[in-house]
């Protein structure tokens, strides 16, 4: 009897797994579907972009400028032993653009906006805004879902932009500004290493894939939660912890065909 129990909640997770990831499939679908009036009716979408990309611009700043200072500490250590102190641009600016930039920017893309948009439909969900909705024929992907998809697609590349510009800047003023390194070799050797398409954008390209499935989890997951304050609270930190999984499992496949290109 305890062998068939434990085989039966086998089961039964498994059919929920395949369910769920059946209905996400289906919804990330419907998204691409309804994307026309994301466009059609743009005001939507860049109300969503304000309270996605704007209001996290203030930590991905701060927190770009922080790990750029870091790396210029941590790298000028490191350089020093080898007598390459000059290469310090070259490694704070690769560092940041192939793989930190993108990366931290959307793990905390992930912490703010993905857990605000799971919090905000889970909300809606509850207090039965989605179904007055689709009482009065409003189709709540299109008015809702795909705006902030998105916004949050279009703004996380542009944050990871200026993760990684203001890493840079934090480099420069603890490498050039504090310790001494000639500025001249910072940015020429930055300049040298540093590959339009090779490093600038596959950086890009990440951007774009983390942010399609940050938002696309963080969607899903406020849509599906239970109306309940926790369901939606259960809701949001899945976001957090699938988004975050997610980033970094992405990542290692994007980095190891990227480096197979090269």
């Amino acid at each position: 009897m305890a062998i068939d129990k434990h085989l039966r909640s086998i089961g039964a997770r498994v059919v929920d797994a395949v369910w769920r990831t059946g209905y996400a499939t289906r919804f990330f679908a419907l998204i691409l579907i309804h994307s026309g009036t994301s466009f059609r009716r743009f005001r939507l979408t860049v109300k969503e972009l304000f309270s996605s990309g704007v209001m996290s611009l203030i930590i991905i700043l701060v927190a770009g400028t922080f790990v750029g200072m870091v790396l210029g500490l941590q790298g000028y250590e490191t350089l020093k032993r080898y007598g390459s102190e000059s290469a310090l641009g070259s490694l704070v600016a690769l560092s940041l653009v192939r793989e930190l930039g993108p990366v931290l920017a959307a793990l905390l893309f992930a912490s703010r906006a993905g857990s605000a948009m799971t919090a905000e439909i889970g909300l809606m969900k509850a207090t039965e805004q989605i179904s007055a909705m689709e009482m009065m024929a409003v189709n709540p992907i299109a008015r809702v879902v795909a705006p902030r998809f998105w916004a949050g697609v279009i703004s996380l590349p542009l944050l990871s932009a200026l993760f990684s510009a203001m890493g840079v800047f934090g480099g420069y003023v603890v490498g050039v500004v504090l310790i001494g390194v000639d500025e001249g070799s910072f940015w020429s050797q930055m300049q040298g290493a540093v590959d339009f398409q090779h490093d600038v954008l596959n950086g890009v390209l990440k951007s774009l894939v983390f942010g399609v499935a940050v938002t696309a989890i963080a969607l899903f997951e406020g849509y599906d939660a239970p109306p309940t304050a926790e369901g939606v609270s259960g809701a949001t930190t899945r976001t957090v912890v699938q988004s975050s999984l997610a980033i970094l499992i992405l990542d290692f496949i994007l980095t190891a065909f990227m480096f197979r290109g090269n």
